[in-house]
């Protein structure tokens, strides 16, 4: 692993209104899976060579989470979402940049800006490909979801030694009936069993953040106690 550099940024909080946030950015050429998963396991994101956490004082609202691929089990309701889309295709790959991902990307965004008051900026290329495709090293993939020939959502996760990260999933709003988000993760569960991972780490949850809350739904799941730093012992619990 080599650490590029590291340092603190303080900013508008990402997730709640009234509130700042204070991130602890590494920025690491050619990670080794075993490294990000010790930066994972200790609050760690990543996108692209970019690892962060926030670590704000006064504040533990970012909860990091991993659902326990053993004990979850699947839901009517998410039965009946795998049936309606069996006829979806799906295809796993390493990370890519084309005019599709960019044109579904834009269209996500302005969804949610509208939808949910999500921050609006246009992405460029070179953005996307610095957040979702360099740094991919081995254990970085992204999964195509196509109806018919049309590309319609991207998932993109780490594939880790005892789990799978779940990065960032965006799809086309003319789609939603097919409630692919909730789709994308249960095929996550479903490869981590029959993969015998133990785990999705699935981010941060924080329960008064809408487009984070929902993370509660996919029990049951574990909480890392704290922020450990890479010299400590780091706990999760029930």
């Amino acid at each position: 692993m080599n650490l590029l550099k590291e340092f603190l940024l303080s900013d508008k909080c990402s997730y709640l209104d009234n509130k700042e946030q204070t991130m602890h950015y590494k920025v690491i050429e050619s990670c080794s899976a075993a490294s990000c998963q010790d930066l994972i396991e200790r609050g760690f994101r990543r996108f692209g060579k970019m690892y962060f956490r926030p670590i704000c004082e006064g504040c533990d609202e970012c909860k990091s989470i991993k659902i326990d691929v053993e004990n979850y089990t699947f839901s009517k309701s998410a039965r009946r979402i795998m049936r309606k889309t069996k006829d979806l295709r799906s295809y796993i790959q390493r990370p890519t940049l084309s005019r599709e991902h960019l044109e579904i990307f834009e269209k996500y965004h302005l969804a949610m800006h509208e939808k949910k008051g999500w921050e609006y900026n246009q992405t460029s290329p070179e953005h996307y490909y610095n957040s979702f495709v360099n740094g991919h090293e081995d254990f970085g993939y992204e999964v195509l979801y196509f109806f018919e020939e049309k590309l319609i959502a991207v998932d993109l996760i780490d594939v880790l030694a005892d789990g799978i990260s779940s990065i960032y999933f965006y799809y086309d709003p003319d789609f939603a009936k097919y409630s692919l988000g909730k789709l994308s993760l249960y095929n996550q569960i479903k490869y981590a069993k029959n993969s015998g991972k133990k785990w999705i780490y699935l981010g941060y949850y924080v329960k008064d953040c809408p487009s984070l809350a929902y993370k509660a739904q996919y029990q049951p799941y574990l909480t890392l106690d704290g922020r450990p730093t890479e010299d400590e012992a780091f706990r999760w619990f029930s």
